[in-house]
């Protein structure tokens, strides 16, 4: 086998495979001989037709086919022999394909990147130090309740915070418009959901009241056809009902698994949750500090075919997440481009420092990631022991586990610094950039 490559960009390779035409002749007289064993023919019986009347026959296809697996075969080997490290599939063009005659094809493919990791003590990283201190477990207690307010009927004028049942009808230059009525619609004053004014608007309100109001729709407002216009809405109000907080009691408590303890019991059990997520956030903001950080360090080229396999799997996770009668290959492949070329880039450097500082996922970390998971559920014991019994939940766990040792590896070269923080500035999320 002849093989020669030739380096036309600096990851693709264009490779020259030459086939002797003996290994074709011996690939096809076998597959020859194994349809001569079961082929059925008239007038012959089976495993006794003469090999002429099956190459007669069964020639070109036995050719055909035994030429796709020596190419994929010497494919194979000659990458091999090259030491080569293909990223996705090869595009294939023969050069000679007669019969009676060596074969030889050209395959081009890109190859993976080879690069050291470098920079790791240029990278700077602010880490977060902050405490759930009383007056945050106290605010969270408070958004538990309002999360699960009540209402009730009140015989009174209607204010913000209130929930008012109302029909309602809009037109536009006198013209009703979709989208514009309803009956029977729940809404809380100032939640912000209908149109600027419309609320403000019922503030005062009594069951039994109509009112024409004309609010003015945003210019930015996502139905083209209705952005700054005026529209004039007819409100009928049905009833006013008034938010009622619940009580911190034991019913309270047991929405949320908490049956023993009392009040003391529950704030311990929220102060755990809150903890949790604490250590979740700093750690996540971390960790993005450390990509984003390897990603400047270490700026790389990378495979198209790779970053057009990771654009194809987040449309499909788009599709699967926003539903709709939309096929994956129907969203932009620019849409993704961007994201997709980062998960590509970061894959591949975090590969490598694995590599280079020989990181295995540490037993000790995977089986403290699994109890932590396992300690939001009322039956850890039994959640710890079906990751256990599961391969591929466990190989996801590693994996985390994997990626935050390259994180720990590292903090131990880059210019760490702390900073305190309250709770909340901690679990606050980071806003994404603008774009310009």
């Amino acid at each position: 086998m002849q093989v020669s490559v030739e380096s036309t960009s600096a990851l693709e390779r264009r490779m020259t495979v030459g086939v002797p035409v003996e290994r074709i002749e011996t690939e096809v007289n076998k597959r020859l001989q194994q349809t001569a064993r079961k082929a059925k023919v008239a007038g012959f019986r089976p495993g006794k037709v003469p090999m002429s009347v099956i190459r007669q026959r069964y020639e070109d296809a036995a050719r055909q086919e035994a030429l796709g697996d020596l190419i994929q075969a010497t494919f194979y080997e000659a990458v091999v022999e090259q030491k080569l490290n293909p990223a996705g599939s090869p595009a294939v063009e023969p050069k000679a394909f007669e019969k009676g005659k060596d074969l030889e094809y050209v395959a081009t493919f890109e190859v993976f990147p080879e690069f050291q990791v470098t920079g790791l003590e240029t990278i700077a990283i602010e880490r977060l130090q902050a405490d759930v201190a009383d007056a945050d477990l106290d605010n969270m207690l408070e958004i538990l309740r309002k999360q699960n307010t009540r209402f009730e009927v009140v015989e009174r004028a209607a204010e913000n915070g209130d929930q008012l049942n109302i029909d309602f009808a809009g037109k536009i230059d006198g013209e009703a418009f979709a989208g514009g009525s309803a009956t029977g619609s729940q809404l809380v004053l100032g939640s912000g959901r209908m149109i600027p004014g419309f609320e403000d608007a019922l503030v005062g309100a009594k069951a039994g009241d109509v009112r024409v109001i004309k609010p003015v729709f945003p210019e930015d407002y996502q139905n083209l056809d209705l952005a700054g216009k005026t529209a004039e809405f007819t409100v009928t109000v049905n009833s006013v009902s008034a938010p009622q907080l619940p009580e911190l009691n034991d019913e309270f408590f047991a929405q949320f698994g908490v049956k023993e303890g009392g009040l003391e019991g529950f704030r311990a059990e929220v102060r755990k949750n809150m903890e949790r997520e604490l250590r979740q956030a700093i750690k996540s903001k971390v960790k993005n500090q450390v990509m984003d950080g390897l990603l400047a360090a270490n700026p790389i080229e990378v495979p198209k075919s790779l970053i057009g396999n990771e654009v194809n799997r987040l449309r499909v996770q788009a599709v699967q997440q926003f539903g709709g009668n939309i096929k994956p290959e129907q969203l932009p492949a620019e849409l993704f481009e961007e994201q997709a070329k980062r998960r590509v880039v970061l894959g591949l450097i975090v590969a490598e420092v694995v590599k280079q500082f020989e990181l295995k996922p540490d037993d000790a970390r995977v089986r403290e990631m699994i109890q932590e998971m396992a300690s939001a559920y009322q039956e850890p014991e039994q959640v710890v022991a079906w990751y256990y019994k599961n391969d591929q939940q466990m190989n996801e766990v590693r994996s985390v586990v994997l990626e935050e040792q390259v994180v720990d590896t590292v903090l131990q070269k880059a210019n760490v610094t702390d900073k305190s923080v309250s709770y909340e500035e901690a679990v606050k999320p980071v806003e994404a950039p603008q774009a310009a």
